[in-house]
């Protein structure tokens, strides 16, 4: 999946693909034709540069909801014959999604669509999954033949609808098909669940990697291998060196850790960071001068790991580097330093945004540095990481910075926060967001209202109605 292409912060779709508050506001007050245009565009093409942990589905849907919006545009792309080209659950997942919701909400338009896209759908698997939490189950029922029909009777067929049911998010549908009238349905269903499970405990009795006894150079070896196949073992290596090195080891592992191959060196790096070895931070400086791309990111991030006053005293030290150590230096700053490391965590906040934009990965700790040591200086570049980064999750950490650090927040941001698409963000302006706004109190009421809303969220709006406020 390509990186998708992100509108201007200013403008409607910018807004809506951001998954900002400010922009179910904006498109609630604009021309509707516009507004559904710019929402079925969202729908249509994820916006979401990590789609697997940041939320629009529901925010979508609210608004579809709002607009009284159809729902031709989803269906056109469900069932258009690139379908069966482009497989990619990102291509559908997100309007797959909406459909679940708006299914919830009642619209059942909504549902007829989710169960004609698990019936021919290449995504049929995620429109199945909308189904077993929605649909009842005369509707799931009816989808058991088009959708074994997807498996061959052979040998092949029967595996691979063996690992459908292994590995399917939602069971549910599965049950009931195992139970179904028709032996041909119910029979290969089950047989297909047997099946699975016989393969998990198969897999279960092949382990692979390190096996008792190992001595510290077969682990080193390990790593070094699954640098060689492409795939960083360091992490469970040096795990696994914590249960074989004795004493007598240290000086093979500090070998390791100055000259060794890259996969013994990030193994012992993070061995010796975990244990607090005191001569880890110049292994580490030493590291990120001469190692390879791999072997500075490992030592990167087992200096961030260390937890010792040592470390954070070397990070004051490394603060303000212009490489990798520096950057995590700030890092370090913004997690566990002191009040007198204000300035340091907010000069990093700054270089960052300045040398690589509002979406830059270091932001995240950053900024959560910055409201934990309640840097008030940080208020206007936080407020600018709000608009601007395309990331829901990083806005919402800058707003809860924001409420920590910006006495205008409650007035401001967080008005728009409880329309945002991430619940958490919600929570926050649940908590926060100036009730003498007549949109706020109408909001939180709705919010409270809503059963697909989150728990967290709810208990945040139920904290803030007066004993006399009514909420319904």
């Amino acid at each position: 999946m390509f990186d998708p292409v992100i509108a201007p912060s200013g403008t409607l779709l910018g807004l809506l693909q951001r998954g900002r508050g400010d922009g179910t506001l904006h498109a609630l007050t604009a021309p509707r034709a516009e507004a559904l245009a710019a929402l079925n565009h969202c729908v249509l093409n994820d916006p979401r540069h990590d789609w697997q942990v940041e939320n629009r589905s529901l925010y979508y849907a609210r608004l579809l909801l709002d607009l009284h919006g159809e729902l031709d545009a989803i269906e056109a792309h469900l069932f258009d014959p690139e379908d069966a080209l482009d497989t990619d659950e990102s291509r559908t997942g997100l309007a797959l999604a909406v459909l679940g919701h708006l299914a919830s909400y009642g619209r059942r338009d909504a549902l007829a669509l989710l169960r004609g896209y698990a019936a021919t759908g290449a995504n049929w698997a995620w429109a199945l999954d909308e189904l077993a939490l929605r649909d009842d189950d005369a509707g799931l029922r009816a989808l058991a033949a088009p959708v074994l029909a997807r498996f061959a009777t052979d040998a092949e067929g029967e595996a691979e609808l063996a690992a459908a049911v292994r590995d399917a998010f939602e069971p549910r549908p599965w049950r009931l098909w195992a139970e179904d009238r028709r032996p041909s349905i119910a029979g290969r269903v089950r047989a297909a669940h047997e099946a699975g499970c016989f393969d998990r405990w198969q897999r279960q009795m092949r382990p692979s990697g390190p096996r008792p006894g190992w001595s510290v150079r077969a682990v080193f070896d390990w790593a070094q291998q699954g640098v060689e196949r492409g795939a960083a073992l360091h992490v469970p290596a040096a795990r696994c060196l914590a249960a074989v090195a004795g004493p007598g080891d240290r000086p093979e592992i500090l070998g390791a850790a100055r000259r060794g191959s890259d996969g013994a060196r990030c193994t012992a790096l993070r061995y010796l960071a975990d244990g607090n070895d005191p001569d880890t931070l110049g292994l580490i400086e030493a590291a990120v001068s001469d190692g390879t791309a791999a072997v500075v990111e490992a030592a990167v991030d087992a200096f961030e790991r260390m937890r010792s006053v040592a470390a954070v005293d070397r990070a004051r030290a490394w603060a303000g580097r212009p490489d990798p150590l520096g950057a995590a230096a700030g890092r370090v700053l913004a997690c566990r330093g002191g009040a007198g490391d204000r300035d340091l965590v907010l000069a990093a906040l700054r270089e960052a945004v300045r040398g690589e934009g509002p979406d830059a990965p270091t932001l995240w700790t950053l900024v959560d540095g910055a409201g934990r040591l309640g840097i008030a200086c940080a208020a206007p570049v936080l407020r600018h990481i709000y608009r601007e980064t395309a990331s829901s999750h990083l806005r919402g950490r800058a707003a809860r910075a924001l409420a920590a650090t910006d006495p205008s927040f409650a007035a401001g941001f967080a008005v728009e926060c409880l329309w945002d698409c991430e619940e958490s963000t919600r929570e926050v302006a649940a908590r926060h967001a100036e009730t003498a706004d007549q949109r706020v109190v109408e909001q939180l009421r709705r919010l409270a209202a809503d059963p697909a809303e989150e728990d967290e969220v709810q208990t945040a709006v139920r904290s803030r109605f007066e004993p006399d406020l009514p909420t319904g």
